[in-house]
């Protein structure tokens, strides 16, 4: 097992663990560059999915997994992000400029929602978010004149330049290359004082104000960032689908997108892209399994619903740390063997003195 000696706190800073870590992100990167060698279209549609779910995952989990505030909402960043794209585009705006445009118009949604949901907490914070979310989807189906309702748009051919991206696997590389400088710009924040802030005020905001944190601007820029993230990878998404309208940015992608950060593990960037990996295959392992069964019949859609709402309990009952959580027990028991004890990772109840006397 490796051991790591710290000797300052610097250390704590780093990028990179160790050289190990360094060395093993870039064999991870070096298979993900060469993917389109060894994957058809199908597959590779889904890994670049997989990509753009995880921008948005990495959105909320700053959000939810290191801020602790919960959205239900984020459906309604993603939809700012993707609307934004298809009309900047369809007025002839070059991709390097709608594309911050469209985060910078979610990050705006997610500034106007965070201001007035500052004295909110749980599951009114979550209700709030939820209710805007539904606001938003109406308006995306009245303002006719700007999304065109139920009729959708069109989001034109994306283009850099001489650069067109007509092929799959050019888009699967623009994609890969945003998650990538995504988590990175993420790492870097989270090594920061906002960072540290955002951690404090999820583990405690009673001791964090009282470290000096300023909670009020703190809840207030994780929404922004958040946000912005999410309408990056809405974007992305308006692309990749070449069509949106109000109905495919309802409550369930919410809900999809906040079972990225609880199943694939709270608190942690790797969660992320566990959870978008996970949503993006899980429909088609239920579509292989009712084939497998002889299962025929229509109602896909609720059958995922269902299943994603089990999983979701499920892993809040018995996994918290979510895929990414499992990924570390069983890392830590194949460096451990033949030496792993069953009680490592047991959880165990601390209880205070008042307590034991009830």
């Amino acid at each position: 097992m490796h051991v790591v000696r710290k000797t300052s706190y610097e250390q704590d800073m780093q990028l990179f663990a160790h050289r190990g870590v360094a060395f093993w992100y870039g064999v991870l990167v070096l298979a993900a560059l060469l993917a389109p060698l060894a994957l058809n279209t199908y597959y590779l549609s889904l890994l670049t999915f997989v990509c753009v779910y995880a921008v948005a995952g990495v959105g909320l989990m700053l959000l939810t997994g290191y801020a602790g505030q919960v959205s239900l909402g984020h459906a309604a960043f993603l939809a700012a992000g993707a609307y934004t794209e298809a009309i900047l585009q369809a007025h002839g705006i070059p991709f390097v400029l709608s594309l911050p445009a469209a985060a910078a118009v979610a990050a705006a949604l997610g500034l106007a929602v965070g201001i007035p949901a500052l004295r909110l907490t749980g599951i009114y914070l979550a209700v709030a978010t939820l209710a805007f979310a539904f606001i938003v989807e109406e308006i995306l189906t009245r303002w006719e004149s700007v999304t065109r309702g139920n009729f959708g748009i069109a989001v034109e051919p994306l283009a850099i330049g001489p650069l067109s991206f007509d092929a799959e696997w050019k888009f699967y590389y623009l994609a890969f290359g945003v998650l990538a400088a995504t988590l990175l710009a993420a790492r870097n924040l989270l090594r920061t004082k906002t960072g540290r802030a955002l951690v404090a005020l999820r583990d405690s905001a009673i001791a964090a104000q009282s470290f000096g944190v300023h909670l009020a601007w703190y809840k207030t820029v994780a929404f922004g960032l958040s946000a912005g993230l999410t309408g990056l990878a809405g974007a992305l998404y308006a692309h990749k689908i070449a069509f949106i309208s109000p109905e495919q940015f309802t409550v369930m992608v919410s809900v999809e997108l906040l079972v990225i950060v609880v199943v694939g593990g709270l608190g942690s960037l790797h969660g992320a892209v566990f959870g978008a990996a996970f949503i993006v295959v899980l429909p088609q392992a239920i579509v292989l399994a009712k084939s497998a069964f002889g299962i025929s019949g229509g109602g896909q859609a609720a059958v995922d619903s269902g299943v994603f709402g089990l999983l979701l309990l499920l892993f809040m009952l018995y996994e918290a740390q979510g895929l990414y959580g499992r990924w570390i027990k069983v890392r830590y028991y194949l460096e451990l063997f033949p030496f792993y004890r069953r009680a490592t990772f047991r959880r165990q109840k601390t209880y205070a003195r008042t307590e034991r006397l009830q």
